[in-house]
């Protein structure tokens, strides 16, 4: 680390160990040099995550987590040789708070709640990504050996998520057993997979398919591959577990937060898509003074490239991922949730918008509309959201 004046003077080089004797030494470092707990020193650095980063937070400090990629371009104004080391980093990093603090935002002072439902609800998100892998690998893998489990649950919404496939390939992972399942063992292996209704006729199609002529591999090699099945299988099992264990977990803790009520009165945001918002966004309602700092946030506004001449509008590439890909999941099902949306999301097409860019459209409108209704701690209406514009002569 680095500390340095506002006449840009270094007063202290330190390296520190990210543990709890490293933070001693940091705060002592800036004790000696007039840090105080009502004036503390703000502190640079290159990430939001972690213990360090924790205790400084802890500390009441303003902590700035400075984009890595801006910090090699600030580096450029200092050393035009391109070299690098740590020791240059810090003092590039304690000049950026020096000359441009009031370009950069502070890490935002959220509750400890939130803290929580961000941990629990990116847990959830990354474990619904890999399951999603893990489903593309193992129906990769039932292609090549086994393509009657695949036309059976074809028509499926979930296909290989679903329960009734994940039970059905336990207890016959190769073509061979699958066509020697008497009806009886289908019909408990439905029934134990949840089925409650029209389980003879589910029983019996099932049986149908698997009896069809298929074309198979070498005996041999496909008790192998039945082997493989069962392993990516596990791995399946696993990551639908731990989706279904976060989002109940995420769900509860959520539904503690005050603005939980206010984010689900939203049409299009369920309990645990409500979470995912309202983990990236937070609850400082500093940290966001004006909805277009939300929105470009979240990558929904666009962004214009001017120069000369030309001037192009287009839609931003570095945004909170996890935010954008949530606000399309509440922009989908706001369509058949809200009216109002459905209209908005119409128009926009009618305009020569193309599916992504009119949904793109619509979560921009609407988290304006979330960044209206938490600032004055009311409820979504959806007169008010989706009102008819006023016609210019009328409102002259």
């Amino acid at each position: 680390m680095a500390l340095i004046n506002s006449g840009a003077q270094l007063l202290g080089k330190l390296r520190i160990s990210d543990d709890a004797a490293g933070f001693q030494d940091l705060l002592h470092l800036l004790a000696e040099h007039g840090d105080s707990p009502d004036d503390p020193i703000p502190v640079a650095i290159e990430t939001s995550r972690g213990l360090l980063v924790a205790c400084l937070r802890a500390s009441g400090r303003r902590v700035y987590a400075i984009n890595p990629m801006a910090v090699a371009r600030y580096r450029d104004r200092h050393a035009v040789s391109r070299k690098k080391s740590d020791r240059q980093d810090a003092v590039v990093l304690a000049n950026i708070l020096r000359t441009d603090a009031s370009l950069h935002r502070p890490l935002p002072h959220d509750s400890d709640l939130v803290k929580a439902i961000a941990v629990l609800a990116r847990a959830q998100q990354d474990a619904v990504w890999d399951r999603t892998r893990a489903h593309n690998r193992l129906r990769s893998h039932l292609r090549e050996y086994y393509p009657a489990i695949l036309e059976a649950f074809a028509a499926k919404r979930e296909r290989l998520l679903s329960r009734e496939a994940r039970t059905i390939l336990v207890i016959a992972p190769t073509p061979a057993e699958a066509t020697r399942l008497t009806r009886h063992r289908l019909r408990t292996a439905v029934i134990r997979a949840g089925r409650q209704r029209r389980i003879e006729a589910e029983t019996d199609r099932l049986l149908e398919v698997f009896r069809r002529t298929w074309l198979r591999q070498p005996a041999l090699v496909e008790q192998a591959m039945g082997r493989q099945t069962l392993a990516l299988l596990a791995q399946l099992d696993a990551a639908c577990q731990a989706c279904d264990d976060l989002a109940s977990d995420t769900e509860k803790l959520f539904l503690q937060h005050p603005d939980a009520e206010i984010i689900t009165s939203f049409p299009g945001l369920a309990v645990l898509t409500g979470a995912r918002i309202l983990a990236e966004i937070g609850d400082d309602r500093s940290r966001f003074v004006q909805a277009g700092h939300l929105k470009a946030y979240a990558g929904s506004a666009p962004v214009t490239r001017e120069s000369g001449k030309s001037r192009r509008v287009v839609h931003r590439r570095i945004k909170n991922s996890r935010l954008a890909a949530t606000g399309r999941h509440w922009a989908f099902a706001a369509l058949t949730a809200s009216p109002g949306a459905h209209a908005h999301y119409n128009r926009r097409r009618d305009t020569g918008d193309r599916y992504h860019a009119a949904l793109r459209n619509l979560f921009n409108r609407m988290l304006g509309q979330l960044h209206h209704c938490l600032t004055n701690h009311q409820k979504f209406d959806e007169a008010i959201a989706f009102s008819p514009s006023v016609p210019l002569a009328a409102a002259a």
